[in-house]
């Protein structure tokens, strides 16, 4: 499903079920050694994704470790992201000659949980969601405006290595198009001295209970 939402040249592999008796990768197995059982499973779906959309890539498979903020540390060359929620683990990948990053994420497509809302939107992202509410009532604006900016922050880190909050980036949600656009409130310097991160634009669907989103930043 997610593919839908990617360009040509990234590759994305999902799955909706765990195998129960699978185990970790070797070189991640201490990365879950204390981990509730299912944050094990989840872990190792996910990760069996990443591996996998590598292979399709022509990369052979590999410990994908954590980096400083538990984003994934990819092989040279290769630039990506995971994803993993109930009843779905995701991972794109692409060769960073063709896109400079990418930032996936998904969420059970039901409202926020109580006060979760407040803590996530910037100037402007309360009226819209309201007015969103109001023409399309059956879709969980709340949560898209989430895993939108979960999306838009997985693509930002690689490039600057900096934190960006809920509240540093605002977003204009398109539904004719299922498009949205984030607009940076902090500097978006690049560290490999590409243009300067100023909006970030990304794609999301609806569908099988769960809301998908997606960034891409051309290379």
């Amino acid at each position: 499903m997610i593919e839908q939402l990617l360009p040509r040249g990234v590759v994305a592999v999902e799955a909706f079920a765990d195998h129960p008796d699978e185990e970790a990768h070797p070189g991640e197995a201490d990365l879950i050694a204390n981990a509730v059982e299912s944050r094990r499973r989840e872990f190792i779906t996910a990760r069996r994704c990443a591996r996998e959309a590598l292979r399709q890539l022509g990369r052979p498979p590999a410990p994908i470790r954590p980096g400083e903020r538990r984003e994934p540390q990819w092989p040279p060359g290769v630039v990506g992201s995971i994803t993993h929620c109930a009843g779905y683990r995701g991972a794109a990948v692409a060769p960073a000659t063709d896109i400079a990053a990418v930032g996936i994420d998904a969420e059970p497509h039901l409202p926020l949980p109580d006060g979760v809302l407040d803590a996530v939107t910037a100037n402007g992202d309360a009226e819209q969601l309201t007015g969103l509410a109001g023409q399309h009532p059956a879709t969980h604006w709340d949560r898209l405006l989430f895993s939108a900016k979960e999306s838009v922050y997985k693509a930002w880190f690689p490039l600057t290595r900096r934190w960006l909050g809920f509240e540093d980036a605002s977003l204009t949600i398109d539904p004719g198009t299922r498009a949205f656009t984030a607009r940076i409130h902090v500097p978006g310097t690049r560290r490999d001295g590409g243009p300067e991160l100023t909006e970030l634009h990304g794609r999301y669907l609806v569908t099988a209970g769960l809301v998908l989103t997606a960034v891409t930043i051309p290379d």
